[in-house]
């Protein structure tokens, strides 16, 4: 299955990580994966690398992996596809433009019938590929776009998480729909079901996030694959699978997190 890493952080940092080393968490050795994205926010834009190769074969990957811009959002996806062409147009993170502000959605999971649901986009956004992500991200941005009201102003964050966990609900009578969400001034996660190896069946949890406060002293929040630089910093990671022993907490199913700035901010649960 997929595999999706955020960061959101107080200072702005640099995010070392192998996408090998976190797609080997599901993936047999050897096995190719169909894509790979990483969306770094500078302010309310945001510099996009994307691939829709192996990670293992490309020359980008192993740059950024240690030489990433500093940044205090980041998301980043390792695609295997169950939807759609092997191609750039269907590679996440997808990203567009809402309220001045350049929005970031990448997705786990498999949404089937989605294009013959109520989640149909009629407005501004319509999906460049053909991937069930894609159309829930422009439907999302649609009901975020009716929130916003006449003004088309970013709305407060718990009304951007009131927004984002009713579409969330929507999402989960489709299939396992699992995903990161920013627009710049927060990030949303939303923990859902994917494959579990250890069982072979579909069940949560689907993401698990991890918060830390660090001091001077502290040179970095390390994991399995990942890396965060310390001094005085403030850190919420969010990863499809914990990144190391301790202090991984799963997200329930159905339950959607606000993050901003290095700390949770808000929850909604069904």
């Amino acid at each position: 299955m997929c595999e999706l890493l955020a960061m959101s952080s107080r200072h702005a940092t640099r995010l070392t990580f192998s996408l090998e080393a976190l797609s080997s968490h599901s993936t047999a050795p050897g096995v190719s994966r169909d894509g790979w994205g990483v969306a770094y926010y500078q302010g309310t834009d945001v510099a996009l690398f994307r691939e829709p190769g192996a990670a293992s074969d490309s020359p980008l990957v192993r740059h950024l992996e240690s030489q990433g811009p500093k940044t205090t959002l980041a998301i980043s996806h390792i695609r295997h596809a169950t939807q759609g062409a092997v191609s750039l147009a269907n590679t996440q993170p997808f990203v567009r433009e809402f309220a001045g502000a350049m929005h970031t959605f990448a997705h786990n999971g498999d949404l089937a019938g989605i294009e013959r649901s109520g989640l149909q986009v009629t407005s501004r956004y319509h999906p460049v590929g053909n991937t069930d992500s894609e159309l829930a991200f422009c439907a999302l941005l649609e009901r975020l776009q009716q929130a916003s009201g006449p003004s088309q102003q970013r709305p407060s964050l718990e009304v951007r998480l009131d927004v984002v966990a009713a579409f969330a609900a929507e999402l989960r009578t489709l299939g396992p729909a699992n995903f990161l969400y920013a627009d710049g001034d927060a990030l949303f996660a939303h923990g859902d079901r994917r494959f579990q190896p250890a069982t072979g069946s579909i069940a949560p949890p689907g993401l698990h996030v991890l918060s830390r406060h660090c001091d001077l002293a502290q040179t970095s929040v390390d994991g399995d694959g990942v890396s965060v630089a310390g001094g005085f910093q403030e850190v919420v990671l969010v990863a499809s699978f914990p990144l190391s022993d301790v202090d991984w907490r799963p997200l329930a199913e159905g339950e959607v997190i606000a993050i901003s700035a290095g700390q949770v901010r808000a929850s909604r649960r069904p």
